[in-house]
């Protein structure tokens, strides 16, 4: 395999990129970086100071004075919030909407992608995110769109919010709606939409276990170096 190589990894909320894209790194011994993890960041932020994500004005001069950092520990990615690590903090649903809705600001991609972009120029990275292959890394090595059905995503969250004691009432009908809406926000934003790059094969995790989808995607990324 080549001294570098960027492999970029997209798709819907739910879907298993990042639990696939870790994977991979692991199995290429290359670097790993969750860019949705740097959103879920500014959506904290915004949440903890009372800013409405929508709020372009307030967002976009909360975001001049933020810091994000991402740092590797034993291998592991911590994320780190105008100096605090906010690593633990960061999964819970209402940060993960909010990390949606600030998405579609702008001034928080343009300054988002610049930082994963600079990350990427110095190493060998698997990166996951919504809008990798279509405007972060371009000239990415490998571009997969990772994507499941609406109801097997739903089936996915359900499982892990039943075993986190984290489900709050929510039934599986509840899971699909917010799931659908977030589809829709992350596909029809101005700033970035996704959908996959022309050139990015596409992986359908429906009916597919983590392991099954890993080894597909490094039969291609190996089958590709060697020929």
């Amino acid at each position: 395999m080549r001294n570098k190589i960027n492999i970029a990894i997209d798709g819907p909320a739910g879907a298993g990129k990042s639990t696939i894209a870790k994977a991979i790194a692991r199995e290429l011994g290359i670097a790993y970086l969750d860019t949705g993890a740097m959103y879920r960041a500014c959506g904290l932020k915004a949440l903890n100071l009372g800013i409405d994500c929508f709020d372009a004005e307030q967002i976009t001069q909360m975001i001049q004075d933020t810091s994000i950092d991402i740092t590797y520990e034993g291998g592991v990615q911590k994320v780190w919030l105008d100096g605090t690590d906010v690593t633990s903090l960061i999964r819970t649903q209402e940060v993960s909407k909010a990390a949606s809705d600030i998405g579609t600001n702008a001034n928080v991609r343009k300054k988002l992608v610049h930082l994963q972009q600079t990350i990427a120029a110095d190493k060998s990275v698997v990166m996951d995110g919504r809008d990798i292959a279509m405007y972060v890394l371009p000239n990415a090595d490998f571009k997969f769109y990772v994507t499941a059905s609406v109801e097997e995503r739903a089936k996915r969250r359900y499982k892990d919010l039943y075993e986190s004691n984290t489900l709050n009432g929510r039934s599986m009908d509840d899971l699909i709606v917010e799931i659908a809406a977030r589809d829709y926000v992350d596909m029809n934003r101005e700033a970035a939409p996704l959908r996959p790059a022309d050139d990015a094969e596409i992986v359908d995790t429906s009916c597919l276990t983590a392991d099954e989808a890993v080894e597909y995607i490094l039969t291609k990324i190996m089958d590709k170096e060697e020929g």
